[in-house]
């Protein structure tokens, strides 16, 4: 830590705590608190119950949350693989060439979402591609949207990973398909699984583009929660919410894993 006196980072962890607490975790607390309480007139919620999640559990939720987790894993898959592919491109570009790259990834993140979802809904509303009503268009949209954070992931780790590696496996005589396989990939696994994480966390929570485009046998969770939340169902939307929150989480718990075994290799 950059502080070396003992009363300053007490004051450093004290002001974290008081910016911590209400603009992070006061919030979740609220929505987990809503999602066992009949009832909220007062400062705090009474009527502790579980009816939220029974009916959860009987409802359309589960199939939501999986919509949810199969649309969040197929994006990132995919969004890891271009972002790497278009890392890896770049660093036999020039400089104008990678900038030019790079803003093209940037592009989509750098324009509301609910845009991205309208022109796919246009470019895939024709033949030939003719993409609008299916799943397809979601998992596209999604990718398109995550797929920045892993090209800049990635690109960053290139630009920290050694050449020495490379060059020694190559003057072994390995070549350079067994160099990328063997070598560069493993040194660069933790930052794949840091933005695979990423991308996923990101995909389970969009909903602006999702709803232009979702078709009605593929309903992803934050869209249910949209609309419960819409008709004044509040407290099922947070009960749906933390689902939602608790399945992302538990994703990135295991990805940390990954990430952190490959840390050791």
């Amino acid at each position: 830590m950059l502080v070396h006196s003992r009363a300053a980072r007490r004051a450093v962890h004290l002001l974290f705590l008081v910016l911590f607490l209400p603009l992070f975790a006061l919030p979740l607390l609220v929505i987990v608190a809503a999602s066992f309480a009949s009832n909220w007139s007062g400062a705090l919620p009474s009527g502790a119950t579980l009816a939220h999640y029974r009916d959860l559990a009987r409802g359309d939720a589960p199939g939501a949350l999986l919509t949810s987790v199969l649309t969040a894993l197929a994006a990132s898959l995919a969004a890891l693989t271009a972002g790497t592919w278009a890392a890896l491109a770049a660093e036999k570009l020039g400089r104008r060439a990678r900038r030019l790259l790079d803003g093209l990834f940037l592009l989509p993140v750098a324009v509301p979402s609910v845009v991205v979802g309208l022109s796919l809904l246009v470019a895939f509303s024709r033949p030939p591609f003719l993409l609008n009503g299916t799943p397809q268009i979601v998992i596209i949209a999604h990718t398109v949207l995550v797929t920045a954070f892993a090209h800049q992931s990635v690109t960053a780790a290139l630009a920290r990973l050694d050449p020495a590696y490379e060059q020694s496996a190559a003057g072994l005589g390995a070549r350079p398909a067994r160099v990328l396989w063997r070598v560069k990939l493993p040194l660069l696994l933790p930052s794949l699984t840091a933005a695979a994480g990423l991308c996923f966390a990101l995909s389970m929570g969009e909903l602006s583009a999702t709803m232009m485009i979702y078709p009605p046998d593929w309903l992803p969770l934050p869209v249910q929660i949209f609309a419960a939340t819409d008709r004044g169902s509040l407290f099922t939307g947070a009960a749906l919410a933390v689902a939602l929150m608790a399945t992302t989480l538990l994703v990135l718990l295991g990805v940390s894993r990954i990430r952190t075994k490959a840390s050791y290799r």
